[in-house]
C-alpha cells in the first residue's frame, strides 16, 4: 500500500513538472522533428564522393554543407523575391490611405459609422500610458521569447543530427538485443516519413504561392506577387495562417470594386476547399504515406489540442504513430 501511494504521488509530481516545461518539450519536439526531416538530405551528402579525393563526406561535413545549401537557397530566393516584392510592398503602403479613405466612405454611407467621428474620440478610446507602456513591454518579451525559440529551432537540429549516432545507440543498449532490431526498423522508417512530411510542406507552400499570384493576376488585382508570396507563407502556420494570407487581397480587390473583393473571397474559399480536402490529402498521401481521412482527423486533433502548432504537427505525428502502431500489430501473434 505504501509502495502504491508513493509511486502514485511519484507519479503525480512527473506529470506536474512535465507541464511546468510543457513549452520547453514542445521546443525538443520541433527541433527532433526537423532533425529527422533533414536526416535523409544529410544521408545523401554523406553517400557523395568529393571529386577526386575519392571519399566521401563526414557526418559534420555533410550537415555543415546543407545547412551552408539551405542558406544559399534562402538567399537566393530572397535576391529574386525582394527587389518587386518591395517595390510592390511600397506600393500597397501609400495606397493604403485611400483605402481606408474609401473603406470610411462607405461604412458612412450605410451609417454604420458617424461622419462627425473625431480624433478627439480616438484619443477617449488609447489606453492610459501605464497600460500602454506594460503592452508594449509584453510585446518586446513576447519577441525576445520568439526569436530564442527560433535560435533553438534551427541550432538544436544541427547538434541531434552530428550526435544521432550516438544517440541511437544510447537508445539501443538501453534496449532488450531481442527488440532493437526492430527499433531501427521503426527509426528508419520515421525518418524517411517525416523527411517527406517536410518537403511535402515546402511543396505545398510552393503550389499555393503560385496558384495565388496566377489567380489574382487574372482577376485584376494589383500587387498579386506580394499577395501570392504572402499565400506561400501562410501555409507555414496551418488554419490560421491561410485566412490571415487572404486579408491583404481582400483589402486590394476591395479597393478596385466591392464585385472584386467578393471574387477573391470566393477564390480563397475554394482555395481552402480544395486545399484542406484535395491537395493535402493526396501529397501527404503520396508522398509521406498517410490516408486522407488520417490527415484530416489529425488536423482537427492538432487544432485542438494546441491550435496553430497542433495543426503544424499533426501530420508528421500522426505518420509516427502509425509506424509503431503498424510495427506492433505486425508483431503481435495471430
Amino acid at each position: 500500500m505504501v509502495y502504491a501511494i508513493a509511486a502514485l504521488l511519484v507519479g503525480a509530481v512527473t506529470l506536474w513538472l512535465l507541464y511546468l516545461v510543457r513549452d520547453v518539450l514542445l521546443l525538443l519536439y520541433v527541433s527532433t522533428l526537423l532533425a529527422i526531416g533533414f536526416s535523409p538530405a544529410v544521408h545523401w551528402f554523406e553517400r557523395r564522393r568529393v571529386g577526386w579525393l575519392r571519399t566521401t563526406f563526414s557526418r559534420g561535413g555533410a550537415i555543415l554543407i546543407f545547412y551552408v545549401l539551405c542558406l544559399a537557397i534562402i538567399v537566393l530566393l530572397l535576391a529574386v523575391i525582394v527587389p518587386p516584392f518591395v517595390t510592390q510592398t511600397r506600393e500597397l503602403w501609400q495606397a493604403m490611405p485611400g483605402y481606408f479613405n474609401s473603406g470610411e466612405q462607405m461604412l458612412i454611407a450605410r451609417g454604420w459609422l458617424h461622419r462627425n467621428w473625431t480624433w478627439a474620440d480616438v484619443a477617449q478610446k488609447v489606453p492610459s500610458p501605464e497600460l500602454a507602456v506594460t503592452g508594449l513591454v509584453g510585446a518586446f518579451e513576447s519577441v525576445l521569447g520568439a526569436l530564442a525559440a527560433l535560435a533553438t529551432i534551427v541550432v538544436l537540429p544541427y547538434y541531434l543530427l552530428v550526435e544521432a549516432d550516438d544517440l541511437q545507440n544510447g537508445c539501443l543498449r538501453l534496449l532488450p538485443a531481442n527488440r532493437r532490431e526492430r527499433f531501427e526498423r521503426v527509426t528508419d522508417d520515421v525518418t524517411l516519413k517525416v523527411g517527406a512530411w517536410l518537403g511535402s510542406q515546402m511543396l505545398l507552400c510552393l503550389i499555393i504561392g503560385a496558384l495565388a499570384s496566377l489567380s489574382m493576376w487574372l482577376i485584376g488585382v494589383p500587387y498579386f506577387y506580394v499577395l501570392g508570396l504572402v499565400a506561400g507563407l501562410g501555409e507555414l502556420v496551418p488554419v490560421v495562417g491561410p485566412i490571415m494570407a487572404a486579408v491583404p487581397a481582400l483589402i486590394a480587390g476591395w479597393a478596385i470594386s466591392t464585385e472584386t473583393m467578393f471574387v477573391v473571397a470566393g477564390y480563397f474559399a475554394l482555395q481552402q476547399i480544395f486545399e484542406n480536402y484535395v491537395l493535402i490529402p493526396r501529397i501527404m498521401q503520396k508522398r509521406v504515406g498517410v490516408s486522407a481521412v488520417t490527415v484530416i482527423v489529425a488536423l482537427l486533433v492538432g487544432t485542438q489540442l494546441l491550435g496553430v502548432v497542433g495543426a503544424l504537427l499533426a501530420v508528421p505525428t500522426a505518420a509516427i504513430v502509425q509506424v509503431v502502431l503498424h510495427e506492433y500489430l505486425q508483431s503481435e501473434p495471430g
